[in-house]
């Protein structure tokens, strides 16, 4: 289904009845590789937002050995094992978690982790032992409930005030800042409002799911959301765990056009990467798959705008390296 469709921004019954309409509200996108035993080439770990885009194309993409990616999501089973002998770990949930395991596989030699999904560049830039390639752009956002009376649009200064508790009710509601999983994870989020140091007041920690609107209890609560993750969900292509989630405006900008893809004019608009070994950049499996724009990856342009991210005229490019 493509995501271009028009929905109605009501979600819930409106979003279901548009996709029947297309005859396109099809089983969600499957987790993990499917069945686990299928180990393929790749096996990536990492972050939730890219983790339906990547199974995928880890079902689409071949070669002359079978099938290419295996991508593990963020969360299920606290144990997976991503290689025929040993290489049985903790889950790893989100980019930080994934990169971790991707350094770990690195330094320790023993190939579990072949590439890891970011939604972050590098944070540590004094070493080239990673490589971050881009492959799609994605929008983020902020959410709340939608029976909250808080307003549909935030300024970035608003945003700034709320997550250094220093703005900490609006429309008479008491604010309850979120930050999913740690820190590090939502750099990007507190970058974009000009954030250094979260507020005392801001709720955040390993155990609030980034991307899951479950998450969102009161009608205070706010919290940074994917916006393409968010057109996933409602239009069930992904497991729909928005719940009562509504994604808000920013300075007046919508994180969708009227055609409903994502708004390249947002405020917050933001490259998703594969994160892969540099020294192994060129080996078997690395190249075709990630590097330049005719790669396997950067040629399925239509599945990138189908999962609502928007594809990126340097897909492919392999000058971002860092990270130690």
């Amino acid at each position: 289904m493509n995501v271009k469709s028009r929905l109605s921004r009501s979600l819930g019954v409106a979003a279901a009845a548009l996709a029947l309409s297309l005859g396109a509200l099809a089983a969600p996108a499957s987790a993990d590789p499917d069945p686990l035993v299928d180990y393929r080439q790749l096996a990536g770990v990492g972050a939730d937002t890219t983790q339906d885009i990547m199974n995928a194309l880890g079902t689409e993409i071949t070669n002359g050995s079978g099938k290419v990616i295996a991508s593990w999501n963020a969360t299920g089973f606290s144990v997976i094992k991503t290689k025929p002998t040993g290489c049985e770990f903790a889950r790893p949930d989100g980019s930080g978690a994934g990169i971790a395991a991707l350094k770990d596989a690195v330094g320790g030699g023993t190939g579990c982790v072949d590439f890891a999904r970011s939604t972050r560049g590098p944070v540590d830039l004094s070493g080239p032992d990673l490589t971050f390639i881009p492959f799609a752009e994605d929008a983020l956002s902020w959410a709340k409930r939608s029976d909250s009376p808080l307003p549909d649009n935030l300024t970035i200064l608003q945003l700034h005030d709320i997550y250094s508790c220093t703005l900490t009710s609006l429309n008479g509601v008491p604010l309850t800042p979120i930050l999913p999983l740690s820190v590090p994870e939502e750099l990007r989020f507190l970058t974009f409002i000009g954030v250094r140091t979260p507020g005392p007041c801001v709720t955040m920690g390993r155990q609030i799911q980034e991307n899951n609107g479950w998450e969102l209890l009161g009608a205070g609560d706010i919290m940074p959301y994917s916006a393409a993750q968010y057109l996933e969900q409602i239009l069930a292509i992904v497991d729909d765990r928005h719940g009562e989630a509504v994604l808000g405006d920013i300075e007046g900008v919508a994180p969708w056009t009227q055609d409903y893809t994502l708004n390249a004019a947002f405020p917050f608009v933001h490259d998703v990467y594969n994160v892969v070994p540099t020294a192994r950049l060129f080996g078997p499996g690395y190249v075709e798959t990630f590097v330049g724009q005719a790669s396997y990856v950067c040629a399925h342009t239509q599945m990138i705008r189908d999962f609502a991210f928007l594809p990126i005229s340097n897909c492919g490019r392999i000058d971002i390296r860092g990270e130690l």
